[in-house]
């Protein structure tokens, strides 16, 4: 089992559009994938206009079951879902004392025939982003044609490097994906150029800019239902590809 936390500490650099993608396609090619929304904002259950009774909050503080929060979005896929109750469960974990940086890895223990989990990760240094990088073996880092979102990258990294060293957990970056790229603009091949000479192969295909990933948000489905043959489709299979590969 593969256990992948999205994340970057800048917003809007695509993490969750990287992660929901990232879960449906492997799911489309025939993988069992659950996805975990670990943001206060809860834009996974708003994409895919999941109904919930409970959610995350209930897992990691109620002691609710993991099936009690956990919703099928197709028959190879799971989502736990959450909303802006996460944000209390930030304040009760902060008091467990001993081992509240393990609390995610409790709750999704019952977590056995997945072959991925995929975290989505809010764009902060919090709690329940330790939670999940101690959770985590892998992080996929997707980074905007901006230098903000160069810098959060560069902050996960430091985190992961503090992870390792302090807590003894290695997690490995697999895919650094570079998002809203626009071969038209200097930006975007300076920032594609910076992120190469950083990270290697590790960078993906760049995910180019598409109206149509904003709009299949409106219609509450992933790309490769909306628009299967958008640049958004097409260079999202590629990561899923990649990911299967890796």
């Amino acid at each position: 089992m593969r256990k992948i936390v999205v994340i970057n500490q800048k917003g809007g650099a695509g993490k969750t559009t990287s992660a929901a993608m990232l879960a449906v396609g492997l799911s489309r090619k025939g993988k069992k994938v659950l996805l975990v929304d670990l943001d206060p904002q809860g834009n996974v259950a708003v994409w895919f206009d999941i109904p919930y009774e409970k959610n995350l909050y209930h897992l990691l503080v109620e002691n609710a079951g993991f099936d009690e929060c956990s919703y099928p979005l197709n028959n190879n896929l799971l989502v736990t879902p959450s909303d802006k109750t996460l944000a209390q469960s930030e304040i009760v974990m902060a008091g467990m004392g001993e081992g509240r940086e393990k609390v995610l890895s409790k709750a999704l223990a019952p977590v056995s025939n997945a072959d991925f989990v995929i975290l989505d990760c809010a764009p902060s240094l919090n709690l329940i982003n330790l939670n999940a990088m101690l959770y985590s073996t892998e992080a996929v880092v997707p980074v905007s044609m901006d230098y903000l979102s160069l810098v959060g990258a560069r902050e996960v990294i430091d985190n992961l490097t503090w992870v390792r060293d302090k807590m003894g957990h290695e997690v490995k970056v697999s895919m650094v994906i570079p998002t809203f790229y626009d071969k038209r603009d200097r930006k975007s091949q300076e920032v594609l150029e910076t992120l190469s000479r950083h990270f290697g192969d590790k960078v993906t295909t760049p995910v180019r800019k598409n109206v149509t990933l904003a709009e299949s948000v409106g219609a509450h489905q992933d790309i490769f239902t909306y628009a299967p043959k958008s640049y958004g489709a097409e260079d999202y299979m590629k990561i899923v590809d990649r990911a299967l590969n890796g």
